[in-house]
């Protein structure tokens, strides 16, 4: 099937759902036995802490455009991402991660799974040379992101997976940022795939969740396990606004990303901007490499004006389309304040980030050209 005819009806019956166009939220935490099949052979539902028919849709969804054997829905993205590194470790383990990944699941790395023993080594990764010296016998888990956090730095997915494959090591990667239409991660040999769903599948800042995609073997023990142990399952109401938002992902996405290009563009030839971090760009490090291995990209981008401190805060406060907010994959348009990025490591210094969003591109480049003229 074709991205799009995934999105629009797979998983979904209206035959199952009394001819219902959209499927019907299953707001319902216990399922009892049915007294009449009516000869329709039924999935077993026991408790919506298990399993819930409105959230099957949309795993069964995310799986395919995936093209992986089985996806898990979860109540956030660190749900989804702590459980899918909570399954791939054990006590005194070793994680290897990129240093530019999510402040969150650096967080989660770094300091929390740090009181039970487990380990993890920062890299850049963009050398897969430097993954490999990083291995250790202890080794259970590469953690990518790709592009990651803030600068956008590119994984060669094939190569590591290659020597993870060797060394008998875990691959997973959080693809938040190029969505399942963009890049597909499984196919290119990594292990287990994350997605953020508040970010752009879903797309209208109004919903929370994750997804996990993988082999039917890595995933079915965390459904009793990391998932439903931890509670930390998306609910019906959750996933049928998340539903909602995927419909339209294909036409959302590339609105972003033709945005995103025309302020890309603009801010690089500006005299007041110092560098742009945006993986289209030719000037990105890793241009090539994320063009052999994605086929597009959104609206994330970040800057560093050529100023001080506190000429980078005067652009951020004189913008008016871009609304200071630390999110982004919404339809609206956002600047995230430089000293949010102060402390990660492998992010340099008045690093400002942007999420590109749905509005005009006159106007996006008019609110900018304004506040850098006002710096």
């Amino acid at each position: 099937m074709k991205q799009e005819d995934i999105i629009l009806h797979l998983g979904e019956s209206p035959d199952r759902y009394l001819g219902s166009v959209v499927p019907p939220i299953f707001q319902t935490t216990l399922f009892v036995k049915p007294t009449e099949t009516n000869g329709i052979q039924e999935e077993e539902y026991v408790y919506s802490r298990i399993n819930n028919p409105t959230t099957e849709i949309l795993e069964k969804k995310m799986a395919a455009l995936e093209q992986g054997e089985r996806a898990l829905g979860f109540a956030s993205g660190m749900a989804a991402i702590s459980a899918g590194i909570m399954t791939c470790i054990k006590k005194d383990s070793h994680v290897i991660c990129v240093d530019t990944v999510y402040g969150p699941t650096h967080n989660f790395l770094a300091n929390y799974l740090a009181k039970f023993g487990v380990e993890t080594t920062f890299v850049v990764g963009n050398d897969p040379k430097e993954i490999a010296d990083a291995l250790r016998p202890e080794t259970s888990l590469i953690y990518l992101e790709s592009p990651s956090s803030h600068i956008f730095r590119v994984q060669d997915l094939t190569a590591i997976a290659e020597i993870a494959r060797k060394a008998g090591v875990k691959t997973m990667i959080d693809n938040t940022y190029a969505t399942p239409l963009f890049q597909n991660p499984l196919v290119l040999g990594i292990d287990l795939v994350a997605h953020t769903a508040s970010k752009y599948i879903g797309g209208h800042s109004d919903a929370m969740g994750g997804v996990l995609i993988g082999s039917e073997a890595l995933l079915e023990p965390m459904v009793e396990e990391e998932r439903a142990l931890f509670g930390a399952v998306m609910d019906p109401h959750q996933a049928w606004l998340i539903l909602r938002g995927l419909r339209t992902l294909p036409y959302r996405i590339k609105g972003h990303q033709d945005n995103a290009m025309a302020v890309a563009q603009y801010l690089e030839a500006h005299p007041k901007v110092k560098q742009v971090f945006y993986p289209a760009l030719p000037s990105h490090p890793d241009y090539e490499l994320a063009a052999k291995q994605m086929t597009g990209f959104n609206g994330l981008l970040s800057l560093i004006i050529d100023g001080t401190k506190e000429q980078q805060n005067q652009f951020i406060q004189q913008l008016r389309v871009f609304q200071h907010g630390v999110s982004w994959g919404g339809f609206e348009s956002l600047v995230a304040d430089a000293t949010v990025n102060k402390d990660l490591p492998g992010v340099p210094s008045g690093v400002i980030r942007l999420h590109v969003g749905l509005e005009n591109q006159e106007t996006l480049i008019a609110d900018l050209e304004q506040a850098l003229m006002q710096v």
